[in-house]
């Protein structure tokens, strides 16, 4: 992309970019607290309430790696709008809806429309801040939206699933929606895809898509249907064998959806399996520690939105100014390792947290450790997935990164869940309900703790030293040769001084 975009008006571009993301971070997590509100109105029972939440989850983690293709092919900024524009007249049919079909199957169509934001939105930043220092003050900005959109998801859930109703935390999205896509028409001027020439792998989206679709259904009724049912491992097995032939198919064919080259760059590589693990640890803090505090210490769900602030707060302080000055002074390497290792302690904290715990003695020091883990931590890492890709396959490289954070987390959630459930049922014999749950609680704090400093390491051990912004990029792809490298930075900052 490039720059006819300068100064304060790049800004303000992407403060409109972090708003349509926002909307679809939230999503996530608002939709939560509402769905005993949901149920109860619509008539959901037990059983088919979980496909208002899985229904988004699978059409989101499904797509991504399309939409970022697509993107790339077709002009990221045109994708981000029909993905606005596509996610705000779900919202208005999610809001609307008076029967459990049609919000089940609106919650789908919004799920694909946040699926083409997400994976595009990304590379949109990437490409308007080529300058390091620039990049990385962006990029805190957006991990920061990325980290703190779920907790603020339950704060504003409990505030208008109990000031109004459960409609509105849809129908609040339209007037945001027609704001962003005002804003963005006005401020990024339309461009061509990056990947001229190239036609759609529709073979190679088919398949993959298929896949990460089998595969998020298989995660999110793992419990209910039990790990080891034959549904849960058919559909895995299924999964896996998409994916090895997406995988031939990427191989062979002269246009690949997901050139396989692209995991030959070490840091691309190494960013998307601490994401992963990083995810897994995040929705354990996250989804585990505000059922501690509703069902173990009795918050309501505004006080749970509340307890997340502190944790909300650090993290705006380091995201939105200090994280960019730690990685250009520090690199990528030691600020990720450092960001996760604390967020690890954090984690720890809360597992050892007890039945009848405090707020400032037991709740309040994981949080302010946790916060400042994310702050740290999101901005380099997402720097290190992004800033060795070339231009043309930016979409692709941002879809990439959300679908590891989707999957890790998904995949993660599920298996502390199954961890805490066992743990608690073992401890029913001998203790009293609220202690054996706080018991299964421990043990998925403790999980998330091994995931987390597990990233750090890696992220310390592996992450090619250096700085943000390309400063040695494809240099894994090349070799040691040094101007090999340096003729293909040169090429990607032509590329990205002059498309999207």
């Amino acid at each position: 992309m490039t720059h006819s975009i300068h100064g304060n008006k790049r800004w303000l571009a992407l403060i409109v970019l972090c708003l349509g993301v926002l909307m679809i971070v939230l999503d996530t997590t608002i939709v939560n607290v509402a769905l005993p509100s949901i149920a109860a109105d619509l008539g959901f029972s037990e059983t088919s309430l979980v496909w208002v939440v899985n229904a988004y989850m699978l059409t989101f983690g499904g797509c991504l790696l399309l939409g970022g293709r697509l993107g790339d092919l077709y002009g990221h900024r045109k994708l981000f709008l029909g993905g606005i524009t596509l996610f705000t007249l779900a919202s208005l049919a999610c809001g609307m809806a008076n029967s459990q079909v049609l919000l089940v199957c609106a919650r789908a169509v919004q799920g694909l429309g946040g699926a083409v934001v997400s994976a595009v939105s990304l590379s949109l930043i990437m490409n308007l801040f080529t300058e390091a220092g620039e990049r990385a003050k962006a990029m805190g900005i957006y991990g920061f939206v990325c980290a703190g959109g779920g907790s603020i998801g339950v704060l504003l859930g409990g505030l208008l699933t109990n000031l109004l109703s459960w409609h509105w935390i849809f129908l609040v999205n339209l007037p945001i929606g027609i704001a962003v896509y005002a804003l963005c028409v006005a401020l990024l001027p339309s461009a061509r895809g990056h990947a001229h020439g190239e036609r759609l792998d529709v073979a190679g989206a088919v398949t993959v898509t298929a896949s990460l679709m089998l595969a998020v259904y298989a995660v999110v009724n793992g419990n209910e249907a039990g790990w080891t049912s034959a549904q849960t491992l058919g559909l895995l097995f299924a999964a896996l064998a998409l994916l090895a032939v997406f995988l031939v198919i990427e191989a062979r064919v002269q246009h690949p959806l997901m050139p396989l080259g692209l995991f030959r760059l070490r840091n691309v590589a190494t960013a998307n399996v601490v994401g992963v693990l990083w995810a897994a640890a995040m929705f354990a803090w996250f989804f585990i520690s505000a059922l501690y505090l509703q069902r173990v210490l009795g918050y309501r769900p505004l006080q749970v939105g509340l307890a997340f602030l502190p944790a909300n707060l650090i993290m705006a302080f380091f995201s939105l100014g200090l994280s960019a000055r730690v990685v250009m002074r520090f690199g990528l390497r030691l600020p990720l390792a450092v960001g996760l290792l604390v967020a690890a302690i954090g984690l720890a904290l809360f597992a050892r947290a007890p039945v009848n715990g405090s707020f400032v003695l037991d709740v309040l020091p994981g949080m302010i450790l946790l916060g400042f883990g994310a702050g740290i931590a999101f901005n380099p890492l997402l720097l290190a997935a992004m800033s060795d890709v070339d231009p043309s396959d930016s979409g692709l490289a941002s879809g990439i990164v959300n679908t590891s954070f989707m999957m890790g987390g998904a995949l993660g959630l599920a298996v502390l869940a199954s961890l805490a459930a066992a743990r608690s049922d073992a401890m029913q014999a001998s203790e009293n309900a609220v202690a054996a749950l706080n018991g299964g609680y421990h043990v998925a704090f403790l999980f998330g703790a091994i995931f987390a400093a597990a990233a750090g390491v890696l992220g310390g051990l592996l992450l090619r030293p250096g700085q943000p912004g390309g400063a040695n990029a494809n240099a894994d792809a090349h070799g040691d040769d040094g101007s090999t490298a340096a003729q293909s930075r040169g090429a990607s900052n032509a590329a990205a001084t002059e498309n999207y």
